[in-house]
């Protein structure tokens, strides 16, 4: 299995996985590694999130389903 570097030395946490160049069309490779890591497909969707300050998340869809079902129950609570 892929490993990517660790940081700070902890096992199964953050990695860096190398850099992406951002093409003319404005596409980016992943990593061959963070693909493996992470089950990457050709084909699959990944949701692109970001904020000015901090930067930009990449990651499947599904990833973020049970936060998505935690918001909408609090928020059905308070109404």
């Amino acid at each position: 299995m892929a490993g990517g570097k660790h940081i700070l030395g902890k096992q199964n946490a953050q990695r860096v996985f190398g850099t992406a160049k951002v093409g003319d069309r404005g596409q980016i490779v992943i990593p061959k590694e963070a693909r493996e890591f992470f089950g990457i497909e050709p084909g699959d969707t990944l949701l692109i999130l970001g904020k000015r300050e901090t930067g930009l998340i990449i990651t499947k869809p599904e990833t973020l389903h049970n936060l998505a079902d935690q918001i909408f129950q609090t928020i059905e609570v308070e109404e």
